[in-house]
């Protein structure tokens, strides 16, 4: 399990983070919600050590991993789907996939497994990241994500401008993630569309953690989404 607590965060000496809480839990999603600024973005990166916390505690499995710096993260198997996906531009569809396997020195059973997920990737192994459309990249972001064979996955905004069927395809490799045991942390703005997988779902607003409630009670009253993220 993922646990998150009290942590505060800072660009510079912008304080963003004010006391953010929460837990991941093997085999669920959570979906992380909130309006634009509330900091949902930098949750994840102070997870992944790429804006170190300044304060409070990460742990996985009772493990402090909240002291370690960001390259070591992904070898403790949390894959990082960041948004804007990230992606070496200038290598290839497998060169890209060979940067995700070389973190925790996974095989090429892995390699196959990840290009099973992801079939489109398989007729594409030669071909620059930057010539792919938003979609593939998409795919080709989760998959060198996927193959740390991650424990935690966090995913900013996956679906973020990708056509319907696409997102669909994003959709289902994350139900099959949490199918699998992963534990998912989900930033999506589109609340709707993840209300349907989501196990919970916690509201981040101005940098803190307002509250936790189960993705069942949001689908009976939606109240709460209209008092966080309305206008």
């Amino acid at each position: 399990m993922l646990k998150v607590k009290d942590i505060h965060a800072a660009y510079g000496q912008v304080k963003v983070l004010f006391g953010i809480s929460l837990e991941a839990r093997p085999g669920e999603i959570l979906c992380l919600v909130g309006r634009n600024g509330a900091g949902k973005t930098t949750t994840l990166k102070a997870i992944m050590g790429l804006l170190p916390a300044q304060s409070g505690r990460i742990t996985l499995d009772g493990e402090d991993i909240g002291t370690l710096p960001a390259h070591e993260v992904p070898r403790k198997r949390i894959g990082y789907v960041p948004q804007g996906r990230r992606l070496f531009p200038d290598l290839t569809v497998a060169e890209n996939i060979e940067m995700g396997l070389m973190t925790c020195k996974a095989d090429r059973a892995t390699r196959d497994w990840v290009l099973d997920i992801f079939p489109r990737l398989g007729e594409r192994l030669k071909q620059r990241a930057a010539t792919l459309s938003g979609g593939e990249q998409q795919m080709l972001a989760t998959a060198r994500a996927l193959c740390l064979r991650p424990r935690v996955l966090l995913l900013d905004e996956p679906t973020e401008g990708l056509q319907p069927t696409m997102i669909e395809t994003i959709r289902q490799v994350v139900i099959r993630m949490r199918d699998d045991g992963v534990a998912i942390v989900l930033v999506e703005q589109r609340v709707d569309a993840v209300l349907s997988i989501a196990n919970h779902v916690a509201f981040i607003e101005h940098g803190l953690s307002a509250e936790t409630v189960t993705a069942q009670s949001l689908r009976e009253d939606q109240t709460k989404i209209h008092q966080y993220l309305g206008v």
